[in-house]
């Protein structure tokens, strides 16, 4: 059974960082077709319509979309079974629910209809 715990979320001002943590049991990439990513969606957005934010693949290359690339890194702790996404220079149009994505069916980009499972999210708030 595969599950996905995110953590980290909370509030912070516009320039500030976070951290999320997303503990990862029951999936393991293997092969490379494989692959782990990020999104997110704002209220005003539908499930099928959370926007991929980055993906990290089985052989560790890692993707970035043009709205965070720069200012978020994607990293992972094997020993922990967790993956991280860590969010520099924040505006308030980062403000979302954050959720982090296992077993997609296209990597690196795949639509949120095209993912398998899902975390329960962690809401974030940058305020101005």
């Amino acid at each position: 059974q595969v599950r996905l715990v995110e953590s980290g979320g909370g509030s912070v001002q516009s320039g500030g960082s976070l951290r999320l943590s997303c503990e990862v049991s029951g999936y393991t990439m293997k092969t490379p077709s494989d692959c782990m990513a990020w999104y997110r969606q704002t209220p005003a957005q539908k499930r099928e319509e959370r926007e991929w934010l980055a993906v990290l693949e089985s052989d560790g290359s890692i993707t970035y979309a043009s709205s965070v690339k720069g200012r978020f890194t994607v990293s992972q702790d094997n020993a922990k079974n967790t993956l991280y996404l860590l969010m520099n220079s924040m505006k308030p149009e980062d403000t979302a629910i954050y959720y982090c994505a296992a077993d997609l069916w296209n990597c690196p980009v795949a639509t949120s209809t095209e993912v398998n499972y899902w975390g329960q999210g962690t809401q974030v708030t940058v305020s101005s």
